[in-house]
Parts: structure tokens; sequence; C-alpha cells
């Protein structure tokens, strides 16, 4: 998620809202889905107030994910001890089962950190509360065999490049992590090897010895762990302004490169051979394991310019990239631009979109959804939001994802939404079509 996007889903999350408590489930059972048919797509219309909802489309399918994110807001929540920890964990997963998921996407790596004795990252302070921090054992290893205990997938969410983040700051970055030594080690060679941009701390993406960093600690994640994907969120490159050298973030190495590309391509180029090389990784080392990626969820910034880098096109027709595709759809239906007209990317429109780009080749298309909006009064240029006047928004667009046939399943942002009391409606509805 991008920088801009995650501080509005932070403050949305630290304001307005009070989590409730992490409930022990009431049952064990795993999740299953019903088979899924090829039905042209259907707008599902909100309706109108004191008439009957439209009966549940029956379209689920048997291998359709379900799937939550717990992201690193959720690890410092935690407690840090082994005893607490533990407790804390089944707490969660027993929820995941009682909203019947039959899959987690957990932070490991949210900022150049782990959550797992590493050889390449840092102790993340989300555990302990300062990074590189031991906490005395294994928080990923009984995480992923909690998890499959009760029947779930476990996908190893990671944020590739991001060093600083909104609740982690340069300061609080270890002395013994490597993007320190390179400040400090009196070799200029390595000196650029991680960016200030914007206010945070990157790795560069243009370096070929930082991409192997980063793909050694996927593979050493899954030589270690039975996990059942690698999971890239959508922090790659951050903002740059090619015109100004205060922002111009890896242009000097682009300069030194001599290549013919322009340095927008090159910049993808950089990702892409990246993401080349982690779906390389996982294959040799677990070749059933999944490695997928949630873009933003709009088509015309992921193809800019200034930002990110991403190219979803290469993605998603040609093999050897990813295995699956979870752009982050958190639009409702009725967005509307400042003028009133409807929005390109609300969820009927951008989920069209995906569509056709799911036609490009054979990557695998989920969605994730924004429960966290779900109940706030999160402006989409409406009088009233939306979001405050239907309560079963995701309910729809699971529906109407099923009825395109083409959905293999959905994620929703994050955990602790489900716990709020503001969600509950909608979180109720959406039980109706997930047993």
């Amino acid at each position: 998620m991008t920088e801009r996007r995650l501080r509005d889903k932070v403050k949305l999350f630290l304001t307005g809202r009070r989590a409730g408590r992490i409930r022990r489930a009431c049952s064990l059972l795993t999740a299953c889905g019903l088979l899924a048919g090829t039905v042209s797509l259907q707008a599902f219309a909100a309706p109108t107030p004191g008439e009957p909802e439209p009966e549940t489309a029956e379209l689920m399918r048997s291998d359709e994910l379900r799937g939550v994110w717990i992201s690193y807001l959720d690890w410092e929540r935690m407690p840090s001890d082994k005893a607490g920890f533990e407790t804390t964990v089944n707490q969660i997963l027993e929820r995941c089962v009682e909203l019947k998921m039959n899959a987690v996407f957990v932070h490991v790596r949210p900022d150049a950190d782990a959550m797992y004795p590493s050889k390449y990252f840092p102790w993340s302070r989300f555990i302990t509360g300062v990074q590189g921090k031991n906490p005395g054992y294994d928080p990923l290893g009984y995480f992923v065999r909690a998890a499959h205990s009760r029947g779930l997938q476990f996908h190893a969410w990671i944020n590739p490049f991001r060093v600083t983040g909104y609740h982690n700051t340069w300061d609080q970055v270890s002395e013994d992590s490597q993007v320190k030594q390179w400040l400090k080690d009196d070799n200029p060679d390595n000196d650029r090897w991680v960016l200030k941009q914007n206010g945070a701390y990157y790795l560069n993406p243009a370096v070929p010895q930082v991409r192997e960093m980063i793909i050694g600690g996927v593979r050493e994640i899954v030589q270690k762990y039975t996990v059942d994907g690698v999971h890239f969120d959508d922090y790659f490159y951050p903002e740059v302004d090619d015109d100004n050298p205060a922002r111009w973030f890896d242009k000097p190495e682009y300069d030194a490169s001599g290549s013919s590309l322009s340095i927008a391509d090159w910049r993808r180029e950089n990702i892409n051979t990246l993401i080349r090389g982690v779906y390389a990784a996982v294959k040799e080392q677990r070749p059933a394991a999944q490695f997928g990626i949630s873009p933003e969820g709009y088509i015309d910034h992921l193809r800019s310019d200034s930002r990110l880098f991403t190219d979803v096109d290469a993605w998603m027709s040609t093999d050897g990239y990813i295995d699956y595709i979870m752009p982050q759809i958190y639009w409702g239906f009725e967005h509307k631009l400042s003028d009133g007209s409807p929005a390109p990317f609300a969820f009927e429109n951008n989920l069209k979109t995906w569509l056709d780009m799911k036609k490009k080749g054979n990557v695998r298309l989920y969605l994730g959804l924004a429960m966290y909006k779900t109940g706030s009064d999160t402006a989409d240029n409406n009088q009233v939001p939306e979001w405050l006047r239907h309560s079963n928004i995701m309910k729809r667009q699971v529906e109407m994802g099923r009825r395109t046939g083409q959905i293999s399943g959905y994620c929703f942002y994050s955990y602790s939404s489900f716990q709020e009391e503001a969600c509950q409606k909608e979180v109720a509805n959406l039980l109706k079509v997930f047993r």
C-alpha cells in the first residue's frame, strides 16, 4: 500500500474507532465454497429502502480463497513474551476460522526487518518494541504451525523496499541493520544502497546487490517455513521527480547505466528483475507455494511514470512473474469524481478493467477489499458516504465477483477491522455468503 494510502488507513484506524476485543472462536470448522459458474458481469445495486435484498447468488467455488491481512499494526498490539504471544495468535486464528476464512496474509517483513531469525534483516520492533531485539523464540514458526493446525493457509507478507514507515522512524532502525551499516562503513560504494525520499528511507531498487538481498530474504523464508505463499504489498518505488535533484531518487544510477530505455521503463525493469528473481526463488525452494502481489487497485496509477513503476501488464501476460494478482479495489459502488461523475475506479468499473487485464495471461485474479472503510465516513464525493448508507457493500462486492466466474478469491484489509463495532453489520452480512 502506498505511503499516502497507509497513512489514510492508519489515521482511520487510530481515530474515530476503537478496536473490539478479540473473541475466541466458537467453532473450528474450516470454510468451504460452492461451485463457480461463468456468467456475465451484473451490477449489485443497493436495494431501495424497504425492499428485500436480492437472493444471494449460489456461485461459490470449492477453491475460492477467503483471506484476511494481519498487519504489523496487529503484531504491535500482541504481547512480546512467548506465552502471551502464542495465546494471542491462537485467539486471532480461531477468530479467522469463525469468520469462515481459509487463509491469512501475515506481515513477516514490514520495514526491512523480520518476524523470524534472519541472516539478512534485524528482528522487527513490532515484536518486542525494539528493532534488533531477539524475543527468544520464533514467532513466525509458531504462527505458521498454528494456522495450519486450523486448516488455514499461511502467506508471508513482505514490503520489499520500505525501511521506515508510518510507525517506524530512522532512529528506531537498529544500529546493526544492514542499511545503517552501509552508511557507516566508510565504503562509498554502498552509500546509495538505501535512499531517503519524501521523508522515508527505501532500499534502492536500482542496485543489484539490494535486489539479491531481498531475494535471499524470500529464499530463507520458503526454506525454513512451510508457507503456502509469499505475498508482496505495493511498496515499490516512492514518488519521484526527475527534474528536482532533491526528489529524483535513483536517477544518478540511471544516468550511469547507459541504458537505452526511458528512465520510467528502466525503473520498471528494475522491479521486473526483482519479481522474476523472487518467483524463481519461491519455485526452486517450494514449488507448490504461490507468489503474488497486491498492487493499488487503479490501473492508471499503476502505469504512472512518477511512482511505483509496477509493470502489471508484463506480470499478467508473461510466465515467470507471479501466480496471482490481488488489486486493492478499496472503493465502493457509488464513488464519484469531484464533478459528480462516476469514478473510473469505483468498484464495478474497476472490476471490469481487471477482468480485461486477466485475459492477457494465466494469472489468477483475487480481489483485495476494504473492510476497514465499512461503517465509516470515508469521503466518496456523495452527500452522505456510501459506507455510512449501506451495510452490505462487502457482501455485494463478493457476489459481483462470483457472478463473473473469473475471480478466484477475496482478501480483506484488515483483521482488526473485523473486530470493530462500526464494521459489525458488514461482517454479519458478509458471513451470509461465506459458508
